[in-house]
């Protein structure tokens, strides 16, 4: 037994493997030459969900300076109204003072008294 042609037998592969290559293309370029040459591209559903979402941004118009003075007004609302009341509750305590200390000049003008009729 002679030896083993190892180029023969790699060139045959060749020929083979090029037979194949050869028989692919020529099945699949009928069905490239049907393909439309520039398709639209399919949006994808976050692409659709993120044009949905700017379409329809309740921001669009949105001022920070128009946003600032608005919340700057009411803190100084909300200011205003706990300063009223601690007003109030200031003016109550003063009263409830004022009465206690003339209750005690009387109750010290009657010990006066109940000393001196002793």
């Amino acid at each position: 037994m002679p030896g083993i042609n190892y180029d023969l037998i790699a060139q045959i592969i060749l020929a083979v493997s090029f037979l194949g290559l050869g028989i692919m293309f020529f099945r699949k370029v009928p069905l490239l030459l049907v393909f439309p040459e520039k398709e639209e591209p399919q949006k994808s559903l976050s692409l659709k969900l993120k044009e949905n979402i700017s379409a329809l941004n309740p921001f669009r118009n949105f001022s920070y300076d128009v946003f600032l003075q608005k919340l700057l007004t009411k803190i100084r609302i909300l200011s205003l109204r706990t300063d009223h009341q601690t007003f109030n509750l200031l003016k109550k305590l003063r009263e409830k003072t004022q009465k206690k200390k003339l209750e005690n000049d009387n109750y010290w003008d009657e010990v006066k008294k109940v000393k001196d009729e002793k």
